[in-house]
């Protein structure tokens, strides 16, 4: 999938809040750098970084940020 793909899946599940959707994906991405646990399968995981991991768990689900729920 193309990162305008999974941006465009990650800003839908923040109401199209560009600006919700930076502070999530930050803030995943520290805990993930603190060690946290990512939520994807180890094998799609090689070479991302911990901003990727973080978008791709909010477009896919993985990951709800408080507040807001999908609107379908």
């Amino acid at each position: 999938m193309r990162i305008e793909e999974i941006l465009s899946k990650a800003l839908e599940k923040v109401g199209n809040d560009r600006y919700i959707l930076a502070l999530a994906v930050g803030q995943r991405a520290d805990e993930l750098s603190k060690g946290a646990k990512p939520l994807l399968d180890n094998a799609t995981l090689k070479n991302m970084k911990y901003t990727d991991i973080a978008i791709n768990e909010i477009a896919k689900g993985l990951l709800t940020v408080e507040g807001f729920e999908e609107i379908e």
